[in-house]
């Protein structure tokens, strides 16, 4: 039997053969899988008037990896056939060395399909992608006599993968992506802001491509290049801060979920390790990264080991219950896999990662939790942020934010930057809100040179003491 017999793409290995290498490969390891991918994309972007970018991609190999204890062996290559195999388990043995190590059980299956497998970039033509684009920019430019450059672009993936592993289980995902995102310049005396926003998942580019869709997407992108237009310098200094629904959750995948990985906490470099079963957050505070939720930009059906995707409890009431794992660091760990081994592509290994991490709502009706900001920031919207594992210290930008006094919502403010530490944030929560958001899908998450689709999501939050830098108040 050929592997060419199973979906969803055809290969030159004979899928016996390619078990018996794999099985060569990982002889005396503890662990290890033929991962082989074939992807393609599409990206076209009109920027200012015209077509500035119309790509197509397309690419395919496979990946063999041997663990054995905390060392793996990994070794890739773009040609799918017998003699690149044969290379791959030469290589990758070289981790397992002698051996002696004891095969561990393969992952449960599963039956679940949290996407279709549809190609979304078949669901439309090139010329009417072309129109479209063409249509978002003439619609933005007659929202606003002071819009002065529109961008916009349509993007779409298929990602389709099989994973085989030692005990013969043959594991296939096919992962459907899109996405369309707007932004604008607008200017008035002399001054130029900016604003965007756009959104999608793993569906296709009907949903996206409709008017009724796209336009709220250019009004609110003009919305929040007007709001900057009239913003002020951000004040500076320590005070409390009410982060927005939805993407603002950002902050709490940066801050706090890089540090609720497996790998690091085993290594002993997060912020948080050794503190399983303890009060790391405010009561009230539960913290989910959840992969089975279907369509999101961060679900998998199953992770890039053939472990089934997972809803796993991180934090529960302010207590530390759970990591995210892979398959080696949660052996080592002895703990089970939570569907968390993901990676960029067949040339890279995977590692624990998150895919759509959000904390649940509480009781506070969003608008008194602003009403109790005495002086403070109003964040609603974030760009780039960097973080610290080891410390959790993080640094954050608002694209979005407000200035609030005596329970107000005032003038918004630009350049606002929010400092801080997850650990500390966590415990100074001291409102959430019940308006729970998910991000509209645009988050790719970076960890050791490799980027996956990550979801993001958080209620409305009230946290004390943050730094915010800024310009003098």
């Amino acid at each position: 039997m050929s592997i060419d017999t199973f979906r969803p793409f055809e290969t030159n290995l004979d899928q016996d053969q390619a078990l018996d290498m794999l099985r060569e490969a990982v002889a005396g390891a503890d662990d290890g899988e033929l991962f082989l991918e074939r992807r393609k994309s599409e990206v076209i972007s009109f920027d200012d008037g015209r077509i500035k970018t119309a790509s197509f991609d397309a690419s395919e190999g496979f990946g063999l990896r041997a663990v054995r204890g905390e060392t793996a062996g990994y070794a890739h290559s773009t040609t799918i056939d017998e003699h690149a195999l044969k290379r791959a388990v030469s290589t990758a043995r070289l981790a397992v060395g002698d051996g002696g190590g004891t095969l561990a059980d393969g992952p449960a299956g599963t039956n679940t399909r949290l996407y279709s497998d549809e190609d979304p970039m078949l669901q439309a033509t090139f010329p009417a992608k072309i129109d479209l684009l063409k249509e978002i920019d003439a619609f933005a430019r007659a929202l606003d006599p002071r819009v002065v450059q529109v961008s916009a672009t349509v993007a779409a993936s298929l990602q389709e993968v099989v994973i085989l592993r030692p005990e013969g289980t043959l594991v296939t995902d096919v992962r459907p992506m899109s996405r369309l995102n707007i932004s604008v310049i607008v200017e008035e005396n002399g001054r130029r802001e900016s604003g965007g926003t756009g959104g999608g998942g793993r569906a296709g580019l009907i949903g996206l491509i409709g008017r009724d869709h796209w336009e709220p997407v250019a009004r609110e992108a003009l919305r929040i290049a007007l709001v900057n237009l009239d913003a002020e310098p951000a004040p500076a200094g320590v005070m409390d801060v009410v982060l927005g629904p939805g993407w603002p959750g950002i902050l709490l995948h940066e801050a706090i979920g890089h540090g609720l990985e497996g790998d690091f906490n085993r290594k002993g470099s997060s912020a948080f390790a050794g503190l399983m079963g303890q009060q790391i957050a405010a009561k009230g505070v539960t913290v989910l990264d959840d992969g089975t939720i279907p369509d999101r930009r961060g679900s998998i059906t199953v992770d890039d080991e053939g472990t089934p995707s997972g809803k796993n409890t991180l934090i529960e009431d302010g207590v530390l219950v759970g990591y995210m794992q892979d398959r080696q660091n949660a052996r080592l760990m002895g703990v089970a896999p939570t569907g968390n081994g993901r990676r960029e592509s067949y040339a890279h290994a995977p590692m624990p990662r998150m895919t759509n991490t959000y904390m649940l709502s509480g009781e506070a009706a969003p608008e008194s939790l602003v009403a109790d900001l005495k002086d403070g920031i109003y964040a609603v919207g974030f760009g780039g942020g960097q973080v610290d594992i080891t410390n959790g210290k993080f640094v954050f930008s608002c694209t979005e934010a407000y200035r609030v006094k005596n329970g107000v919502v005032g003038a918004p403010v630009k350049g606002a930057t929010l400092i801080g530490d997850g650990a500390t944030a966590l415990k100074h929560i001291r409102g959430i809100g019940n308006d729970l958001a998910l991000d509209p899908g645009i988050g790719n998450c970076g960890k050791a040179g490799q980027w996956v689709p990550v979801g993001v999501g958080q209620p409305s939050l009230l946290i004390g003491g943050l730094t915010v830098g800024g310009a003098a108040a």
